[in-house]
């Protein structure tokens, strides 16, 4: 018999402890995760890194134990926005996440190459498997919350995080635009087919700031989220605006330093919400 690789859709064996037609990986044995959230939008380019950095540190702040897993293999940015230069260890069964200065724990494929700049030219199913060991070779010790920054789409990476790990919800991110009702259904849709619950919306680049009034200022269009919310029976999670602070702390690695309460309703509605 051969040696089981946790890939049950490759598998002609019939495990007793497998559920049928699941697709669901194993944890590492030592793991241990409460809430597994993803962070999903129908394109790219509407800030679902920056949200799942807000995520993690909001829920931090509160004193969870947060992880953040970098589901976006070819196109990461996690640790920079903590400012992580380290490089991730490991041993011959179990590869350890990096710690940020606030104790959250990340893992990035940027964290296991020689040189972050360095490309991952990778095709679908190598760049699949490898988010899939981020969830069954990583240790995830003690986790309350782990955010799952997924790539675009619908395609193969956001298909592998839906089947493989046991999401209990995920956030959908989208922008004032008007594609916002083709980006939030394509999001809905997908985790309404896959069987997972839509925590609710974070609409981000929102409005931006007048600094002398502090008006509202709708940089690209009126924002129509609430309207797309109703129509689909979501929660506006958060409206993000359009902050230079908030990128400038990013750009520097300093976003457990930036002082904010954007995510303060987010947090107090995902924390509430029975998800199984």
């Amino acid at each position: 018999m051969s040696e089981c690789n946790h890939d049950c859709s490759s598998c002609s064996s019939n495990c007793a402890d497998r559920e049928p037609g699941s697709f669901l990986e194993k944890p590492h044995p030592d793991s241990s995760v409460k809430k597994v959230i993803g962070v999903v939008s129908g394109k790219g380019g509407v800030g679902k890194s920056m949200v799942t950095d807000l995520l993690a540190v909001a829920f931090s702040r509160k004193g969870y134990h947060c992880g953040i897993l970098d589901a976006d293999i070819t196109g990461p940015s996690i640790p920079k926005a903590f400012g992580i230069t380290e490089k991730a260890m490991g041993n011959a069964t179990t590869i350890f996440p990096v710690k940020s200065k606030t104790n959250i724990d990340i893992m990035s494929i940027n964290l296991l190459l020689e040189n972050e700049t360095d490309p991952v030219i990778w095709r679908g199913p190598v760049i699949a498997g490898t988010v899939k060991q981020f969830w069954t070779d990583v240790l995830w010790e003690n986790v309350d919350y782990l955010f799952v920054d997924m790539p675009p789409g619908t395609g193969d990476v956001p298909l592998t995080v839906f089947q493989s790990l046991p999401l209990d919800g995920i956030v959908v991110v989208t922008t004032p635009q008007d594609l916002v009702s083709l980006i939030v259904s394509k999001a809905v849709k997908m985790a309404e087919m896959m069987n997972i619950p839509v925590l609710g919306i974070v609409e981000n680049m929102s409005y931006a700031l007048c600094p002398d009034c502090g008006e509202h200022i709708s940089v690209f269009g009126e924002s129509h989220v609430k309207e797309i919310a109703d129509q689909y029976g979501l929660i506006v999670l958060s409206q993000l605006p359009i902050n230079p602070e908030l990128t400038r702390a990013v750009d520097h690695g300093n976003i457990e330093d930036f002082s904010f309460d954007y995510m303060d309703d987010a947090v107090k509605i995902i924390e509430n919400l029975e998800v199984s």
